[in-house]
């Protein structure tokens, strides 16, 4: 079982839900569903290109998946996200723009935001002491050979790569998109958006979601709004 701290908006608003028919899942427990065509993409290319995505439902990654320190309980770790997020403030994205990351498309600010940054970089140190060492298969499979220095160190460190000096805020749309296939999936992606994207989103709050087995789909588990309101539990 693997723990993985998100963040993802909330199931009833928009961007969530068109996100949820883009990716054919809801996280939040719906069962997985036919994905729709969306413009000149059948719904076989459709599911092709967020295939991969799909797996790990709508979000933008804050703790990576880990495993749980046998020090600390899922009750313990809850219990954390609770106090908090009680003491964190919302942070607020002017605006998400369609772009590409290393080959996939994703949703990223479209200006920088330290605030959003420290915040991330807050949640990765915080929750450090839940997560169990990384294994060597498990640092294996991150490909630690084609990981810049930096990014070694921090895999190493923190279990993750892309976190502090390298982490980017970004809500993955897609698996890696060849050159040719890549305006047409562009194109798609931009009118299903379009209109969501004209809107602030607040990073209100930090979700849980959990894996319970190697290569399940990772489920929202509990979701923890920021500020002091009490954490709306989904499991």
């Amino acid at each position: 079982m693997r723990y993985a701290i998100y963040f993802t908006p909330r199931q009833d608003e928009p961007l969530a839900r068109i996100a949820a028919n883009w990716l054919g899942r809801d996280p939040f427990g719906a069962a997985t569903k036919p994905v729709e065509a969306v413009g000149e993409l059948s719904a076989a290319e459709v599911a092709f290109h967020t295939a991969s995505a799909r797996r790990y439902g709508f979000h933008a990654t804050l703790k990576a998946p880990f495993r749980l320190a046998s020090t600390e309980t899922e009750a313990s770790l809850r219990a954390a996200l609770d106090d908090f997020a009680e003491a964190t403030s919302v942070v607020t994205v002017p605006r998400l723009i369609v772009t590409q990351i290393d080959g996939f498309f994703a949703l990223v600010p479209e200006a920088p935001l330290p605030a959003l940054n420290r915040f991330a970089d807050d949640v990765v140190h915080d929750f450090d002491r839940f997560r169990a060492p990384l294994t060597e298969a498990e640092i294996e499979r991150r490909s630690p050979d084609s990981l810049k220095p930096d990014e070694f160190r921090n895999l190493c460190q923190w279990g993750y790569p892309y976190v502090f000096e390298t982490f980017r805020f970004h809500m993955t749309l897609s698996g890696r998109v060849s050159s040719q296939e890549n305006p047409r999936l562009r194109l798609a992606i931009d009118s299903l958006f379009a209109g969501v994207l004209q809107r602030p989103v607040a990073v209100d709050a930090l979700t849980l979601f959990v894996e319970t087995e190697p290569g399940a789909p990772f489920m929202v588990l509990s979701h923890h709004a920021l500020g002091r309101r009490p954490a709306r539990r989904t499991a």
